[in-house]
């Protein structure tokens, strides 16, 4: 999840954290399968070149805000991600509508057009946004991104990240996509957790936090660029923290309501 740890692995994970004595057991992870027509807009990146053809090539989330327009996060496109630029993985695509990575369901699409915000600092992990045009427009159902000031932001609204992943922590990734409960967090609460280190320094205006106050539900490796949704709104995008559920560490996210003037300036509709 966060760019100099999370999502380096390239793959998405929701982990639901325990203490180190608890039984390995069903419990230890975070999440449950969700089906296509409840998540249309879940979307993977995603590059056999990068990554292989096992799991569809994938490597960090997505989330579909129009019929031919994508959001993630500004370091899934990044070196550290990629090894790369971009620019040069040639098979580049976004994967629409194919819950299970290893099957052939819905599309790998190619893209048109990348727009990686200029200013995502990645000391701070501010700005962490890019958008994405697709070649061609696809069926399926955008999702609505949340207004400034709307109730979905609000400190204790129940949220869920969707993401496909490591289901144990030990490299072994899930196949269909997954969704997790967290809750919307109090802006002090990432302030104190996060006030400005190696780690990322937490900014209200342009992040959000979620996750749980004694630990436990979050996003994890690679989860990047992945939608937590808030009554059928999306508020945030999966960005950064400091290690998966632990105490006094939230996730942090994009705030959804800054990716408006990009999407309506670099979207492609």
């Amino acid at each position: 999840m966060r760019p100099t740890v999370r999502a380096t692995l390239g793959a998405l994970a929701l982990i639901l954290a325990v203490p180190a004595s608890a039984a390995a057991d069903d419990l230890v992870v975070g999440g449950k399968p969700v089906r296509l027509s409840q998540s249309p807009w879940a979307v993977a990146l995603a590059s056999h070149q990068r990554f292989g053809n096992r799991r569809s090539g994938q490597f960090c989330g997505g989330v579909l805000v129009g019929h031919a327009t994508v959001v993630t996060a500004a370091h899934c496109l990044g070196r550290e991600v990629l090894g790369l630029p971009w620019q040069e993985v040639k098979d580049l695509r976004v994967v629409v509508g194919r819950n299970n990575l290893t099957s052939k369901g819905g599309q790998e699409i190619k893209i048109a057009n990348v727009w990686v915000n200029p200013h995502y600092n990645s000391w701070t992990n501010e700005g962490d946004m890019a958008v994405i045009t697709l070649q061609k427009r696809v069926p399926n159902q955008p999702i609505q991104i949340a207004r400034p000031n709307d109730s979905v932001y609000d400190p204790g609204a129940a949220a869920r990240v969707y993401g496909w992943g490591d289901m144990t922590g030990d490299g072994s990734y899930a196949s269909r996509l997954r969704s997790a409960k967290v809750n919307v967090l109090r802006d002090a609460v990432c302030t104190q957790a996060y006030p400005g280190s190696a780690d990322g320094t937490y900014k209200a205006t342009s992040m959000l936090c979620a996750g749980e106050l004694k630990g436990g539900r979050d996003a994890c490796q690679g989860d990047s660029g992945g939608p937590l949704v808030v009554r059928g709104q999306l508020v945030g995008l999966v960005s950064w923290g400091t290690g998966c559920g632990r105490v006094g560490s939230p996730g942090v996210y994009t705030r959804a309501s800054a990716l408006l003037p990009a999407v309506l300036e670099h979207g492609a509709d």
